[in-house]
């Protein structure tokens, strides 16, 4: 006799949903936001520009016969994410899912890195994490239908990457995984998950740039699975750790890095 009460389909579907997405003009957060808008959401689109690359992605969310709202906001600020929350709400509906991806990359040796180079990173990585849950929270605690927020983070917080030297970067996705799991049980009893998700090497635009063929190799070689993950596949988990089909999970980091950090 079949089970009526389980419709693991149901689990996934996003239908009726409102996320906000920052970061979504390109890699990770882009095929994100996308991703959410096949799974039934209305999509706040917020990067830094609204150049070609947030424009492709609005057009894929009404291909996918879904609401989009374009944003330009910085990250850094928690008045221009405030503002970008109400602007959510005011035409999308009440929010209730949210993915932080924006965040930036670089590498410098630690004994000869400028200040600014440091600060800029982790104003970026870790600061704008912070200021994007804080407002996105506020909203969802103040309409009381709870949500779930999750952060892209990086293997690189978990360990050291043989032969980079990032330390400010590996020290800001540390803390964007020790963060989310703070910021979990702060809101679990009060309907909002918070978790992350670490990925391995990927095959971002900054990641195959003709520049970066000998080091791409590299990443390929020291993967277990030989190879760089593509940008698609951090949208599964991200629609899981968003998605019903997680409603037992916070503080999480979930790794998808195609086995590295087992080695």
């Amino acid at each position: 006799m079949e089970d009526i009460t389980l419709n693991t389909p149901k689990l996934f579907d996003l239908t009726g949903r409102v996320g906000l997405v920052t970061g979504s003009g390109s890699g990770i957060g882009q095929r994100i936001a996308m991703g959410l808008a096949q799974c039934g959401a209305d999509v706040a689109l917020l990067d830094r520009r609204t150049d070609d690359g947030l424009a492709q992605t609005a057009e894929f969310v009404a291909a996918a016969g879904r609401k989009s709202l374009k944003i330009s906001a910085d990250v850094t600020s928690g008045e221009a994410l405030a503002e970008a929350v109400a602007r959510t709400e005011a035409e999308l509906g009440p929010l209730t899912l949210a993915l932080n991806a924006a965040g930036i990359a670089n590498a410098n040796a630690c004994e000869e890195m400028e200040e600014a180079q440091y600060q800029t990173l982790m104003d970026i990585n870790m600061k704008g994490v912070w200021l994007s849950c804080q407002a996105e929270a506020r909203a969802m605690l103040a309409h009381g239908k709870g949500g779930s927020i999750v952060n892209i983070a990086s293997m690189s917080g978990v360990i050291v990457n043989r032969g980079l030297m990032q330390v400010h970067y590996n020290a800001s996705k540390a803390g964007v995984i020790h963060m989310s799991k703070s910021m979990a049980m702060e809101w679990v009893d009060r309907g909002i998950r918070v978790n992350s998700i670490s990925p391995g090497y990927t095959a971002t635009p900054m990641n195959t740039r003709p520049e970066m063929v000998h080091q791409t190799r590299e990443f390929e070689s020291q993967t277990p699975m030989q190879r760089m993950a593509t940008v698609d596949e951090m949208v599964g988990p991200a629609v899981f750790l968003l998605s019903d089909a997680s409603s037992f999970c916070t503080g999480v980091d979930l790794l998808v890095d195609g086995g590295f950090c087992c080695w």
